[in-house]
């Protein structure tokens, strides 16, 4: 039995996680530990919570408690909130793997969504990568891509993301266990998808929109960041803010 250590949250983390228990036996695995944490997009009847609570799984309270685990073949990892450093990564006998909610590596880091929208790009996807000591630029071992609606809002372009990335991780976990991939170094792509890198700050940046811009530039800024539950994109005028309340134009 190959032991594997769940690294996860949000929705998608659930639904990774399940589909895991759900292939356990027949892919020789057993959940070992799970690190997650609570997150606004949380459906409370669906959380890894509640699920390791049900199945029986250890939470472990702290990263760094992985490293007191005996044994460990897999970490997967799948919108985990927190920078795995080396010695976290080397517990992974095996490997440690990443799913990366956007195409690799035109998109690391934070806020992919809003960012693919405001590069009005016309296509978007999801990945599977080897977990290293940088931020997600390990080698690619799945993908997969799909078109972007026009004038796509990101709750919907996110909501498209996940769709695909529960199907890609479904689709890859067998091979994943198995070893049945060959990596595709990110910086070989480079030169024909680009690259770049966003910090979990800069939304704010774009989230402050001008009276001075003209009407497309202020439609496109709103669809890149109106996305409830969180704070939505805003106006200073005469020094006072005013927030979008709706996101008709």
């Amino acid at each position: 039995m190959k032991k594997i250590v769940f690294l996860g949250s949000k929705q998608i983390g659930y639904e990774c996680l399940k589909y895991v228990l759900e292939r356990s036996q027949e892919l020789q695995i057993v959940l070992v530990a799970a690190l997650t944490k609570v997150n606004k997009l949380d459906d409370p009847q669906k959380n890894i919570t509640q699920l390791c609570q049900q199945e029986g799984i250890p939470i472990l309270p702290e990263l760094d408690d992985l490293l007191s685990l005996e044994e460990v073949d897999m970490l997967i990892s799948v919108q985990y909130h927190l920078i795995l450093k080396p010695q976290h990564i080397q517990k992974a006998q095996q490997i440690a793997v990443n799913l990366h909610m956007a195409p690799l590596p035109e998109y690391r880091g934070c806020n992919q969504f809003s960012f693919a929208i405001l590069d009005d790009a016309k296509t978007f996807g999801t990945t599977i990568h080897v977990l290293d000591e940088s931020i997600d630029s390990g080698d690619i071992l799945f993908e997969k891509r799909f078109p972007i609606p026009p004038d796509c809002f990101v709750g919907e372009l996110y909501k498209m993301t996940l769709f695909h990335s529960i199907d890609l991780f479904k689709s890859s976990l067998a091979n994943l266990v198995k070893g049945n991939y060959e990596p595709i170094s990110q910086q070989s792509l480079i030169p024909e998808r680009g690259v770049s890198y966003h910090y979990r700050k800069e939304i704010n940046r774009i989230k402050e929109l001008s009276i001075e811009w003209d009407k497309e530039k202020i439609a496109k800024h709103i669809r890149a960041t109106y996305f409830p539950p969180f704070p939505p994109p805003f106006f200073y005028v005469n020094g006072k803010k005013f927030n979008i309340q709706s996101p008709d134009f």
